[in-house]
């Protein structure tokens, strides 16, 4: 829902960036085809609204590695 390009899109790009930043996708979309598209895109962890506050510590964890 971002105007212009894909919360995918710019996961692609920033991948392509030589130390590429953790990304953590947040999303109002949680099916399985929706989470396996955000792990293809790059993304750390997908995390579905409201986001609950101890998978989100997780999932920042998970990603600082």
């Amino acid at each position: 829902g971002m105007p212009g390009m894909s919360g995918f899109e710019v996961a692609r790009r920033l991948r392509q960036m030589p130390t590429p930043p953790a990304l953590i996708a947040v999303s109002g979309y949680a099916l399985p085809e929706d989470r396996a598209k955000s792990a293809a895109a790059g993304f750390a962890a997908h995390l579905a609204k409201p986001v609950d506050l101890d998978e989100l510590k997780e999932a920042l964890a998970l990603a600082a590695r």
